[in-house]
């Protein structure tokens, strides 16, 4: 297995160039990754002490900076150093400035200001741990969306995932022997209500992901909880739930929580464009 040093900097949080850089490594399987996060760079005396870092540990150099001085400083350290250097967004935001006709403002960290889209998504994060599990049923109206499923079928995280995209999330799950509550029936999906979409999940899988939480948690005994069949008849029952309210169905056996995610946003978006 090959190995090799990657160097993240930023001028801020370092998020951007760390999630770009985790979508392309994923593509090199037999390659291990020694990762190097350099965040919030924005003086001279930061880069010395990074190229020292990389001159020690040699790898590619991946960066997203607006500072043209700590740029340059990078750059020639990085060719002295005979180490690729690699601007991430640089072909994008010259895209945009060409197709907008303007110039980028070269400020580092604009996409963490304190805007109206930020607070829109601490409330949504707020909303969802509030609505987390069947918790504030008698506000389930305000949510954007609600997911529903048999228990271990991703519904918290996905509710968290979209409440950082600023949508109100909230889950209510599916338990044998417990009727379905009311407040959550309600709703079938016409105008102005929270979209309510159903998770679902191979009984296979859901059973193994089942065992997994219980080892967690020390708990060794065979019950319907984890019993094949059963799970099987209870995923079953879920689906029949589903259809009968018209609610959307997501089977997330073989999808992350990202992807998940952006079928839900996708739903959201079909039905806004149809209202």
């Amino acid at each position: 297995m090959t190995q090799v040093h990657v160097h993240l900097i930023s001028d801020s949080t370092g998020e951007t160039v760390h999630s770009l850089a985790k979508a392309c490594l994923v593509q090199f399987e037999d390659t291990h990754v020694i990762e190097h996060s350099w965040p919030l760079i924005r003086t001279a005396a930061q880069v010395d002490k990074i190229m020292q870092a990389v001159s020690q540990n040699p790898g590619i150099v991946l960066y997203t900076l607006v500072n043209k001085d700590i740029r340059e400083r990078i750059d020639t350290g990085c060719r002295q150093l005979a180490v690729p250097a690699i601007s991430v967004l640089d072909p994008i935001i010259a895209a945009f400035s060409k197709y907008l006709g303007e110039e980028s403002r070269d400020m580092p960290g604009r996409q963490h200001l304190l805007d109206d889209e930020y607070f829109q998504r601490i409330e949504a994060m707020q909303f969802a741990l509030n609505h987390d599990d069947g918790q504030g049923l008698w506000n389930l109206a305000a949510s954007d969306v609600i997911l529903t499923g048999v228990s271990r079928t991703s519904k918290s995280p996905t509710c968290l995932y979209l409440a950082n995209r600023g949508i109100k999330a909230a889950n209510v799950p599916i338990v044998p022997g417990v009727p379905m509550p009311p407040e959550l029936l309600s709703f079938t999906n016409k105008p102005n209500e929270p979209l309510v979409i159903g998770l679902t999940k191979d009984p296979a899988r859901l059973v193994q992901v089942r065992r997994n939480r219980l080892r967690m948690i020390s708990e060794d005994r065979e019950t319907d909880y984890v019993d094949l069949e059963t799970v099987r008849a209870e995923v079953n029952a879920a689906r029949r739930t589903f259809v009968e309210q018209g609610w959307p169905i997501i089977d997330v056996s073989r999808r992350s929580i990202e992807e998940t995610a952006a079928s839900i946003m996708q739903h959201l978006e079909n039905r806004e464009s149809v209202a």
